[in-house]
């Protein structure tokens, strides 16, 4: 059903000029989808989907340019390698240190990719804080971890 949702959320701000949530919604319940918004808000950043100015003053929600996505995606990537000074993890807690001042950094980097089994992250000044789903979540994004670094 999720997939359903988000492939036409995807034909609907591809053929209408779509401005708010409450808009996208309304069009979802006629084409007979039942949501909500909050429901609709995660799909918008799953899918990427950002607002864009329009011809006429007006801003529409529109398809994030992949090659956007992407080069943020790599700088973020490349932040997180490059300050990272240490890592490992107990149970389903990670605990990653990096050269001060940049465990925002690495915590944005994490945040921006959207994986489902992070539950979220803490940042201070060198340590950031990760909260798994589970113990084996912990274990394999540690060895991701490793491989990244390597």
């Amino acid at each position: 059903m999720k997939s359903q949702r988000q492939a036409k959320i995807m034909e609907i701000i591809s053929n209408q000029n779509v401005e708010t949530q409450e808009q996208l919604l309304a069009e979802l319940q006629n084409a007979g989808f039942r949501s909500t918004q909050a429901t609709i808000s995660r799909d918008i950043k799953e899918l990427r989907i950002v607002k864009e100015l329009t011809s006429f003053g007006t801003y529409r929600y529109s398809a994030a340019s992949g090659e956007v996505g992407g080069t943020f995606s790599n700088k973020l990537n490349t932040i997180f390698r490059e300050c990272i000074t240490g890592y490992d993890y107990a149970q389903n807690i990670i605990v990653i240190h990096t050269i001060p001042g940049l465990a925002s950094a690495a915590a944005s980097a994490l945040d921006a990719m959207n994986m489902s089994v992070v539950l979220g992250t803490l940042a201070g000044d060198d340590t950031v804080f990760i909260v798994m789903r589970d113990n084996n979540a912990a274990a394999a994004f540690c060895g991701e971890i490793k491989n990244l670094l390597s």
